[in-house]
């Protein structure tokens, strides 16, 4: 078992050289935007957003145990507030961080920002994905109808998001959206967990991007999930820039999917 565990990693080791090449994202000096609609100064700006999906690293995460900790601090092996559904159950666990997706420190990117009525408000850039009511429906109470992924870019005001707070316990609730708007930020981090959620800022979200289904991407993620159960954190130390299966994966995603399941923002033309 030990030997097939060093094959596989040998394996890994030598395909992730091929598709290690970093994107680099030009973008405009800090200055506030103050269009209507974020995605208009997007669409005029639209390279700075194609780098998949992303957290600025303030972002702040609920570890086990109640404490926080920036996305930025995150590592392989801590455990966060995370989700086993997509539903609008409102179960909440945690979940253990295998490694990052995306993750550039040093980089300033144009985030949307979705405010709730219950005063959470998270930051994400367009192609993420986050869970959301199907249409304009009641928020109350812990449940409601059927959630769907959307790209952050295309969540509404009246639409509704899960919202978790540390004293509803294990338990989150529905809550609408009041607000969407846009700020540029420091850093960009996609944390992978084994649930392939998280709660960033009091609002649960998909640890995916670029691609509109969040179960198609979590299955597709299962061999690094698998990687990782068997070498552990010390083979998951993350590296500046897109992870390098991620990469891949969207390489081929292009080839097996219609366009129309892909973010325009999702990754530079000129990296696919």
């Amino acid at each position: 078992m030990q030997s097939q565990r060093y094959r596989f990693l040998e394996m890994i080791n030598s395909v992730a050289p091929l598709c290690s090449r970093r994107l680099e994202t030009p973008i405009a000096a800090s200055r506030p935007v103050s269009r209507s609609d974020p995605a208009d100064f997007l669409r005029e700006h639209s390279v700075a957003a194609k780098t998949g999906g992303c957290f600025p690293g303030g972002g702040l995460v609920t570890l086990e145990g109640g404490r926080r900790k920036a996305v930025q601090d995150l590592r392989p092996g801590d455990r966060v507030l995370a989700s086993p559904d997509s539903d609008s159950s409102g179960k909440l666990v945690y979940s253990e961080v295998i490694n990052f997706i995306h993750h550039d420190p040093t980089t300033r990117k144009h985030f949307y920002t979705i405010r709730t009525e219950e005063g959470a408000e998270l930051a994400l850039t367009a192609a993420h994905l986050l869970f959301v009511t199907e249409g304009k429906g009641n928020c109350s109470g812990r449940q409601g109808g059927a959630m769907q992924t959307a790209f952050a870019s295309e969540v509404r005001p009246g639409q509704c998001v899960l919202t978790a707070r540390g004293e509803w316990g294990p338990q989150g609730r529905l809550s609408r959206v009041v607000g969407v708007g846009l700020r540029e930020d420091r850093g960009a981090f996609a944390p992978l967990t084994q649930h392939g959620t998280l709660v960033v800022d009091g609002v649960l979200a998909s640890c995916y991007a670029a691609v509109d289904q969040h179960r198609l991407a979590h299955w597709a993620f299962a061999p690094l999930r698998l990687l990782y159960s068997w070498a552990g954190p010390a083979h998951s130390s993350p590296g500046d820039g897109i992870h390098w299966y991620s990469r891949a994966l969207y390489w081929a995603g292009t080839w097996l999917l219609h366009s129309d399941h892909f973010h325009p923002w999702g990754m530079a033309e000129s990296e696919r």
